[in-house]
C-alpha cells in the first residue's frame, strides 16, 4: 500500500524545508499539539498516520503539519512511509507521544550537516516516574550488547530520536516494517561503515498508552522483530558507504 500525502492549503508554493521530521502516529491526538509546537522553525513535520481513530490526522493538519497516510500497520511501515515522501537533505525521526522533544534534534542535524557523523541517535535519559518501564529498559540494555557483538558499535540505547541524510538512508534499503526498523537502520548503517554517535536526551512519560513497551504482547513482538534483524548477514552487497 502506497503512502498518500496531504498538506495544509496555501496560496503560494511552500518553501522547501531544510529538515524533514518523520513522526509515526497512531492515536496521538492528545500529544500532537505539544510535539508540533516543538518542531524547530523552518523544519517540516511529516505526521504519518498509521490508522488512527481519534482524529490525529485532522489535528496534525490543523496545526500545519504535512500528513502522510500509511494503511499498513507497523512502526517501521510508518517510519519508512515518511522517509519515502521526505524531500529535505536531512531527515529526522521522533516519536509522536510527547516523550521526546523534537527540538533536541537541532544539534543532531548540525552534526550530520557538518560531516561529524552520518547517523546521530538520542540516548534516552528518563525524567519522571514511569518514563521508561524497567522491563523495557532491561531489554534495551541486552539489545545494545547484542548489537555491539554484531557490529562493534558501542551504543547504550537504540532510541527513536535520530537524524541522517535522506539519500543515504534510502540507500540502506531498509525492509523491516515493524518494531525492528530502528535497529535495522543502525545495523545496516554500521555494515556500510557509517559514523554513528549518540547523545543524551530527556525522556519523559508519554501521553497516552504505549503500543509496544506498555504491553507484554507488544514487547514480545518487538523482541522477535529485532532478533530477526540481528540474524542478517554482516556483509551486504550494494549498500552505500
Amino acid at each position: 500500500m502506497r503512502a498518500v500525502t496531504s498538506s495544509p492549503s496555501s496560496p503560494e508554493p511552500p518553501v522547501p524545508a531544510s529538515v524533514d521530521v518523520v513522526l509515526p502516529c497512531l492515536d496521538e491526538a492528545a500529544a500532537l499539539p505539544w510535539v508540533l509546537r516543538r518542531i524547530p522553525p523552518g523544519w517540516r513535520a511529516l505526521v504519518v498516520d498509521n490508522g488512527s481513530t481519534d482524529g490525529s490526522d485532522r489535528v496534525a493538519r490543523e496545526l500545519g503539519a504535512t500528513v502522510v497516510h500509511e494503511a499498513r500497520r507497523g512502526f517501521g511501515a510508518a517510519c519508512h512511509a515518511g522517509l519515502s515522501v521526505a524531500t529535505a537533505d536531512i531527515v529526522c525521526f521522533c516519536d509522536c507521544d510527547a516523550s521526546l522533544d523534537p527540538a533536541d534534534l537541532v544539534p543532531f542535524v548540525h552534526e550530520v550537516r557538518t560531516g561529524a557523523a552520518d547517523l546521530v541517535l538520542g540516548r534516552r535519559r528518563p525524567r519522571g516516574r514511569g518514563a521508561w518501564p524497567l522491563h523495557a529498559r532491561a531489554g534495551n540494555v541486552a539489545l545494545a550488547r547484542l548489537l555491539r557483538r554484531r557490529t562493534g558499535l558501542r551504543l547504550r540505547d537504540l532510541g527513536p530520536l535520530r537524524a541522517a541524510r535522506r539519500e543515504e538512508l534510502l540507500a540502506l534499503d531498509l525492509t523491516d516494517r515493524r518494531s525492528g526498523y530502528p535497529l535495522q537502520m543502525v545495523v545496516r548503517a554500521a555494515d556500510a561503515g557509517w559514523r554513528v554517535t549518540e547523545h543524551d536526551v530527556p525522556y519523559t512519560p508519554r501521553t497516552g498508552a504505549s503500543k509496544v513497551t506498555g504491553t507484554w504482547r507488544g514487547t514480545f513482538q518487538a523482541v522477535r522483530d529485532m532478533n530477526q534483524v540481528l540474524q542478517e548477514p554482516a556483509a551486504r552487497e550494494g549498500v552505500a558507504s
